[in-house]
């Protein structure tokens, strides 16, 4: 019963009020540097100084993610000692399909 009304209220509403009540939804952003697949055997022996070779190559493109669903490439930028990231391309439903797929 509440969900009907739910329902009823929001085909009620303009395409700019649906937004606005989605504007403060927070979502969390990941940004990918790569990854690697090591033993547990090469894991265990990881310590300081120790460096992981990643699957990415340097100055290749980033992957952001929104609540995991990918959606920009991107770059690491220095802003006043934080690190940032540069939107360098928003990536297509059609990518995002073929990412989830993977």
């Amino acid at each position: 019963m509440a969900s009907d009304i739910a329902v009823g209220l929001l085909s009620m509403m303009s395409e700019d009020q649906k937004l606005k009540h989605l504007e403060n939804i927070e979502v969390r952003l990941t940004v990918e540097a790569g990854s690697a697949n090591i033993t547990v055997r090469d894991l265990l022996r990881l310590n300081v100084g120790s460096v992981i070779e990643l699957n990415t190559l340097a100055g290749e493109h980033l992957n952001v993610r929104a609540n995991g669903t990918l959606i920009l490439k991107g770059e690491i930028v220095s802003i006043s000692d934080i690190l940032g990231v540069r939107v360098l391309d928003i990536v297509s439903a059609d990518q995002r399909a073929i990412d989830h797929k993977e």
